[in-house]
This record gives structure tokens, sequence and C-alpha cells, in this order.
């Protein structure tokens, strides 16, 4: 059988004669930070301290033992980061530039010191630059010349780290007669068949030896000879389970072994996991455009997505339990769909175990994002490399539904002068419209393909037409107020948010020693947005009282707050309005899940992993059951959003109220909304609140038709003015403690109340995120991690909106 050897251990940076240990998988900064040559760059503003290092060049050794008992022996490189020649014994193996590749060598009968000599990622990317000529991106650093990950150079969200490094893992295999070099499963269903198709290709030392393949799945077997160097081997299996998205159904997976033999015995096996689904789009016209739906095993979907940055700057740092722990967080808050962004790479295995365990669709984006790439060679080569190794590597996986051919590039030519600056120059067209969905037609026909996003379809539409295909909508968070997501209804939102700070545990970790306040240096360096901290205070005003100085030092922790809940407030808004005009808007996808550094973003889960607002509001927003206020023109309508397979049947009241408690009007409604449907109640006239002093409150019971009979509550509100017009109460609550938990009883209104448990103790966290209490309700916060809990403590932690200074 085919033996593979890590290296993993003995390895050595040297730079300029000096040396120190590396630890393989690993970058160049990881190891420079655990030999104490740099600081942390993300604490403080030592980024800027250690910008050298993306600009020189590195070189890793290592001894390979003598290799003995097999006919052959392979170097393999899983990842390489980026720009390298590898050289053993002196001897020349190749030159690589490629991040999003493996790389294999044939070093039989060598042994001797292994060198890979990585060049600066900047000095490789200009010379491609100053070869083919300038191209116009968003960024001033020379992401596009380079198959790298584009967000190492950074992004308004992300530092400028530029890596180096054996990033992925790197082995020795040794093997004789013939190896497994690919296999590709083509996963289909009939009815209740589930068909496999194995396409198997080998590398072979005897060309005369005999090759067989069996396979295994679900308790079938199946056989075939392999003829030179490839075969096919074909399993029905039948009465399978399908693989469900979650809240749909299951997620049953299928192991899958495959043996290569030669008449002496086994020579190699690959194994996998599969999950049986089928998945189309529909892109059909309609009488409002194009639409852009998913349809699992035959199901529409009202698609609750959020984007996927890579998790750590430094990716080799992100373990299975890391990946595993993200998107189970993602899964918790109700998300379905997990886009895999253009400015990263390819998530490792981990990622995609972890989806499909979780029941989250992964939507993949091929590595572009944000400017025009050159298509000219050795890049057009190395695209074409790239991507059928990983739609290959990737196709078992039944989470992995969709491949986007890049991230916003067909719109920045249309609309970000591009054309004209390039002046026929190539930009990417190429590859989005011609070379990826012929790799994926051919390698993977039963997955979806399309061009970009934004993409509405052809060129015969805007790229970016809200009416057709994807959506990207920043002009709210650039320019407008977030009220302004209702006046579009997109087919399908790829892209929208709303920045705020991330907690404030990780703000006093990341910035040690620091005065906080919105402008304070390391604030203003961690907040890498044009004009981040202008946008977040416009957005306010919008809504509360700002000081007119604007928020300094002594207002941190009030204006920490208040951004905070404006980024839950305006994703609120967006996702509300476009999930009550489903079927014609058939997805969210939030901008962003994660952060890779603490910074001040658009993520609802910051860069130490704590949970923002947003995070909590989102798992009201893309819970199965949503209850919203929406203003129409005829007036308010209250929209009963029912994702669930079961229809929707209970009591509604609406209820006009002051500010002072006081019910002004009410009224008991009978409420039914269909199953995986949206049903509208016009709201009377007489309750619509009038004025700043009053407001709507609509309680529903989530009660479905079958299943236990214990019902909740489940609660929208509206008001009619902003925050900053409304003459709030000055709140008054209790506070009492039990085990692990947090009681609040309100006596007056109490406005987006939240505790921020980070406050308490930098390991604690709160189960829940921004409630309302009308007077004489209670909440029970449940916490963890707060070892010394007392109810005073507790109060200094808890904050709320305040009434009008």
């Amino acid at each position: 059988m085919l033996d593979a050897t890590p290296l993993t251990e003995g390895w050595t940076l040297r730079h300029e004669g000096s040396a120190l240990p590396a630890a393989v998988p690993g970058c160049v900064h990881t190891d420079l930070l655990a030999a104490g040559v740099i600081p942390d760059p993300f604490l403080g503003q030592a980024e800027t301290e250690v910008a050298w290092v993306g600009r020189r060049d590195w070189t890793y050794d290592i001894e390979v033992p003598v290799s003995s008992g097999h006919e052959q022996t392979d170097l393999v490189f899983d990842g390489l980061d980026t720009a390298a020649e590898i050289r053993l014994d002196g001897q020349l193996l190749g030159r690589v530039q490629n991040m999003h590749r493996s790389h294999r060598f044939d070093i039989t009968g060598m042994n001797g010191p292994l060198s890979v000599r990585f060049t600066s990622a900047y000095t490789a990317a200009e010379a491609v630059r100053d070869r083919l000529g300038e191209r116009p991106n968003a960024y001033p650093q020379p992401f596009q010349y380079l198959r790298k990950m584009a967000c190492s150079f950074g992004w308004d969200w992300g530092p400028t780290l530029v890596t180096a490094g054996i990033w992925r893992p790197v082995r020795l295999e040794r093997w004789s007669t013939a190896r497994i070099a690919r296999v590709r499963p083509v996963v289909t269903v009939r009815g209740s068949t589930g068909r496999v198709h194995l396409s198997v290709d080998v590398e072979r030392t005897r060309v005369e030896a005999e090759l067989t393949v069996e396979a295994r799945v679900g308790g079938v077997r199946a056989s075939a000879v392999i003829d030179g160097t490839s075969g096919a081997v074909r399993l029905d299996v039948p009465d399978v389970q399908l693989w469900w998205p979650r809240g749909h159904g299951e997620q049953p997976l299928y192991d899958v072994e495959l043996t290569l033999s030669d008449t002496h015995g086994p020579l190699d096996a690959w194994r996998r996991r599969i999950g049986f689904r089928t998945v189309e789009l529909d892109t059909s016209a309609d009488a409002h455009g194009s639409g852009f739906t998913l349809v699992v095993n035959g199901e529409r979907l009202f698609a609750r997505g959020v984007n996927w940055i890579p998790d750590d700057v430094f990716p080799s740092r992100v373990t299975r339990e890391r990946y595993r722990t993200r998107l189970a967080q993602g899964a918790a808050a109700g998300v379905d769909l997990v886009r895999v962004w253009g400015g990263g790479i390819y998530e490792s295995e981990d990622f995609y175990d972890a989806c499909d365990e979780l029941g989250l669709l992964v939507w993949q984006d091929f590595p572009f994002a944000c400017a025009a790439y050159p298509e000219e060679q050795p890049l057009r080569g190395e695209v074409e490399a790239e991507a059928r190794e990983n739609v290959v590597r990737l196709m078992p996986h039944p989470s992995l539904v969709l491949w986007n051919g890049n991230n916003e590039n067909l719109w920045g030519f249309r609309d970000w002068d591009w054309e004209r600056r390039l002046a026929g120059d190539s930009w990417g067209e190429g590859y989005y419209l011609g070379l990826l969905p012929r790799v994926v037609a051919e390698l993977d026909p039963t997955r979806l393909y399309t061009p970009g996003s934004p993409w509405s379809g052809s060129w015969d539409h805007h790229p970016n037409d809200p009416a057709r295909g994807t959506h990207h909508s920043w002009e709210v968070w650039n320019r407008d107020d977030y009220a302004d997501y209702r006046l579009e209804v997109p087919r399908f939102v790829a892209e929208f948010g709303w920045q705020a700070p991330p907690a404030y545990a990780t703000l006093r970790r990341a910035l040690p020693g620091e005065t906080l306040a919105p402008g304070s240096p390391g604030m203003l360096h961690h907040q890498k947005a044009d004009d981040g901290n202008g946008k977040l205070e416009r957005g306010l005003a919008r809504h509360f009282a700002v000081p007119e100085e604007g928020f300094t030092e002594g207002d941190f922790d009030r204006w920490h707050y208040l951004t905070q809940v404006n980024q839950a407030r305006a994703v609120a808004a967006g996702i509300e309005h476009w999930r009550a005009h489903w079927p014609v808007c058939a997805g969210t996808i939030v901008w962003q899940l994660n952060d890779c550094w603490p910074v001040t973003s658009w993520a609802a889960i910051d860069g130490d992993g704590r949970e923002k607002p947003l995070y909590h509001e989102l798992k009201r927003l893309y819970a199965d059951r949503l209850l919203t206020l929406q203003p129409r023109l005829g007036g308010l309508v209250l929209a009963a959003v029912n994702q669930s397979a079961q229809a929707w049947r209970g009591s509604l009241t609406l209820r006009r109220m002051s500010v002072e408690g006081v019910v002004v009007g009410e009224v008991s409604l009978n409420l039914s909304a269909a199953a995986r449907a949206v049903a509208e109640v016009p709201v009377p006239r007489e309750l619509e609140p009038v004025g700043p002093k009053e407001f709507l409150v609509a309680d529903a019971e989530d009660a479905m038709d079958e299943g236990p009979a214990e019902a909740t509550r489940l609660r929208a509100l509206h008001f009619p003015v902003p925050d900053r017009e409304v003459p709030y109460p000055r709140p008054r609550f209790d506070v009492t403690l039990a085990q692990g938990a947090v009681t609040v009883t309100a006596h007056t209104l109490v406005r987006d109340l939240l505790l921020q448990a980070d406050r308490l103790d930098p390991g604690a966290a709160a189960d829940t995120g921004l409630v309302t209490l009308l007077p004489g309700e209670r909440v029970t916060i449940g916490v963890r991690g707060w070892e010394t809990p007392d109810a005073e403590t507790a109060r200094t932690a808890l904050y709320c909106v305040e009434p009008i200074q």
C-alpha cells in the first residue's frame, strides 16, 4: 500500500543568515511571532511594524531521509504560499506561483537537504504587473497579479499582512506499481435510488500490471478494470436517504471507499463521505424580472445566508475545531447557507465536512475579487489548474451547491470606470464566462455555476440590476439610511451589511493600555473601511441624538453600545423587508459572519470569536417563523413569514401603546400562514401609532399544527419616528441573579436592553442579545463564564436606549 509520511518536524526558517524553528503547516509571520522576533500584529498598531516581513524572501529547510522499499517516492505539498523555488540536495525540483494548488515532485532515489525558497509576494506580483501592464482594482495593492489569497494584501476589514510559507501539509508518499491520482465522484439521485459514478485516474510505474478498482457505499459493491491510466465504476444504492439543508430535513452521509489493487493485493485507497441530494437554480423570467431561487430536492428555498471570509489572516491557524465552532455558531443563528467569498481561499476539508454535518449549503466563489485579473499566460494556466483541482477536490461534499465565478468584477467593469482604463486589455471576463463554466460543466455537471456576484444573467442588463439575478446592496451603508432597504425588492441579496465595533473585551485585548475613544489611534487603526467612522456616526445621527462635536472618550461606552444597536437594526430592516417579499426575493446573505482579526467591521462574530448583538438578532431574523411590521404605501402591514413545513395558525394581538406603557388601542385577530409562505394582515388604521409618543406592538403565538403543544411568543415592534424623537421614560428595572442567569424586570418601557457579558469577565458570554421590555415584563439572560456574579456588577453591564438629553 501507499505509505504517506508527514514532514512536520525539523523545519528551519532562514533569512539573511539567521535561522529559527519553523512550524509546518504555518507561515513566516507565525514563526517569527512564536520566536519573539515580531510583536503580535493584531495588537495596537503593530501591523505597521511588521510590514517588512511581506517584502522579504524566506527559505524553509529540512533534511529528507533516504527512501527505500518502494518503486517511487513523491514529495507532495498541499499548499505553498505562494511564489517558491524547491530544491532537493541542490537540484531544482520546480518553481511554483499559486497558493490555491497542490504540487507533487518525483524524488525517487534522492535525499539530502530540502530547501523551499519563497520570493516576496510583492516581488512576484509586481514582476507580472510590470510585464503585462496595470489593471484597475479596488485597493492599492497588486493582489490580482498572483494566485494568492487577495485579502492578505489588506481589505476594508482586514490588515495588510502579506504572508509566505508552507501553509498546508507536506509529506512523502512512497508507492509501487500504481497509485490513485484522482477520483471524481458524480453523485445523483433518481427516485429513491442514489447513483455514484466514480471516475478514477491512476499513475503507474508498471505499465503491464493488471489493475482493478473496487468501490463500496451503502452496502453496495462494484468493481472495474483500469484500462491504461483511467477507469470508472458505478454504484446504484437503493432507498437512499436525502441530504437536506438545516431546517428542512436531516443530513445523512454515506461512506465511500475505493481500493486500487493489482493481482497481488491492494495498492492504494480513497475514502470520502457523500450525500444524496438534487440542486437546481430557477432563474426563469416573471413579472418582476428574472429570479434566483435555489431548489434542493425539489423544494424552493429562501436562503438564509452569511458571507464567510478567512477566519484568520493566517489561515494555517484555523483548526478543525475552530471551523466547527464558527460554523456551528452560524447554524445556531438560523443560517442555512454560507458563501465563501472570492477574496479568500478554497477552504480546507474541515470546513466543508462541518457544513455537510450541520446542513449548511455552501456557495463557493472562485478566488477573484474586486479587481481586473490578467488572462495571459502563465496566469491563465494557473487558474485552470487550480480550478480543475479544487472542483474535483470538493465534489464529494453535498453541502457545496454553487460555484460563483467572481466577486464584483463584472459589476466593476461596468460601473467603476474599468472599461475605459483597460482600453481593451484582458480583465477576467474570459475566466468567468468561458474557462470556469467549462471546467465546472466538464468535471462536475451536477453543480450550479453563476459567472459572478452580482450578475443579472447577461450583459443585456446591468450586472447589479436588483430585478434580475444576484444583487449587492451597498449604497445604503455608504450613503443612505438603512430604512432605504425597503425601497427595493431584489431577487436575491448576495451582499449587504452595516458596521459595528467588536465586543468591549476584544477591544481591550487588541488595544492594551489605550484610552478608548471612537477616534483614538488604535480604534482608527482597527477601522479599515474608507470613512468608516464617518459612516457609523452619520448612520447613528439619523436615528439617535448624538453630541454636536461627535463622540469622544467620555462617550465611548455609549457610542460602542449604540453602534452595535444600529448594526442589528440596519440588518433587521433589510432582512425583515426582503423575507416579507418571498418568493419574489429568494435569499439574503449578510455581509459578514466572521472576522479575521479584531476590527470594526460588518461581522456578526468578532475577531476574538465573541458574538455581537447582530449575531443574536440573526437568530430572530433567520428563524423559521418571523413576525414583522412593514410600512407600505397603503399603510402598515403585519407580515407573518412562515418558512417551516407546517402551517402557522394562532392568535394575533395588536396593541397601540404610549411610551409610558398605556394601551391606547387593542385588537385580537386570527393568524394563518401556509407552510413555506408569507401571510399579510393589514393593520387597522385606528391602531397605527401617531407621533413620537406612540408605538405598535404585535404579538403572536408560534404554534405548530403538529408537534409539541407548547407555543412561544413572537413579537414585532413599530415606532413611527426615529429614536432621537421618541420621549422615552428614564428606564427603571430590577436585576436579580440565579445560577448562570441574570433576570431583568422592567417597570418602564426598556428599549433594546443589552447585557454586555464580556464587561463582567472577558471569558463571559450571554445567550441573549437586544430585548425590548414593556412595563411589567421580564427577561432571563443566561450567562456562562462569570465566576463571581453579583447583581450590582450585572447592572453596570446592562445598557439600553436612554431618553433624549
